[in-house]
C-alpha cells in the first residue's frame, strides 16, 4: 500500500485511531474563527484527491458550521400562531454552507471541493480547497485552468457538495424534477 492509502484508513475511525490528537485539535478548533486559513490540509490523502496541489495559487481554509436543524427567532405578536413556524431543516448541506462561508471569507478565490475533518456535539469542520483563478501557476496548468473561466461556483450549487444538496446525484426515471433545477421545474 501506498501512502496516502494508509492514511485514508486511519480516517476511516479517527478517533478511535487519532486518540489524544483528536481531542486536542478538537479544542484547539473551537477556540478560533468560524473560517481559518491553514497552512497544509489536515487529510492529504483527501486534499490531493479532490485536485489540490502543493503550490502557489492553492488554499486550504477549514470551516466551522453549527450541526443541527435551523431556527427562526420568534417574532412578535400580530401574526396567526398557524405562520409561526420556527424550525427548520436547510435545503443545503452543511458541507455547502462550509464552503459558501469560506468564498466569502476569500473572495478572491473560487472553491474548487471540500471534505470533512471533524464533528462534536456543536459543530462541524470542513477543509475547504480553493484556487485563484487570476494566478498565473493556475492559468498554466492543465488541471484546473478551467478554473479562470468561471465564477461564483459555490454560490450557484456547481461544487460536488452543491451538487448533492440538488440532487443531481441521481438521474433517469424518478429525477425527472431535479434538472436543469428543481427551481426551473417546480416554478
Amino acid at each position: 500500500m501506498g501512502f496516502y492509502k494508509y492514511v485514508a484508513e486511519k480516517w476511516t475511525k479517527p478517533q478511535e485511531n487519532l486518540g489524544d490528537l483528536w481531542k486536542q485539535r478538537l479544542m484547539k478548533w473551537r477556540d478560533e474563527e468560524a473560517v481559518v486559513r491553514i497552512e497544509r490540509p489536515t487529510r492529504i490523502d483527501r486534499a490531493r484527491a479532490l485536485g489540490y496541489k502543493a503550490k502557489s495559487g492553492f488554499i486550504v481554509a477549514r470551516a466551522r458550521v453549527s450541526v443541527g436543524g435551523r431556527q427562526r427567532p420568534e417574532w412578535a405578536g400580530g401574526r396567526k400562531p398557524r405562520r409561526a413556524g420556527r424550525f427548520f431543516t436547510p435545503k443545503k448541506s452543511h458541507q455547502w454552507i462550509a464552503e459558501e462561508r469560506a468564498a466569502k471569507r476569500f473572495v478572491n478565490m473560487e472553491v474548487l471541493n471540500s471534505y470533512w475533518v471533524a464533528q462534536d456535539g456543536k459543530h462541524a469542520w470542513y477543509e475547504v480547497v480553493l484556487v485563484d483563478p487570476a494566478h498565473p501557476a493556475i492559468r498554466k496548468d492543465r488541471d484546473v485552468s478551467w478554473v479562470s473561466h468561471v465564477s461564483g461556483r459555490v454560490f450557484r450549487g456547481l461544487t460536488s457538495a452543491g451538487k448533492r444538496s440538488r440532487g443531481l446525484r441521481s438521474s433517469g426515471k424518478g429525477a425527472e424534477s431535479v434538472r436543469p433545477s428543481q427551481n426551473r421545474h417546480y416554478g
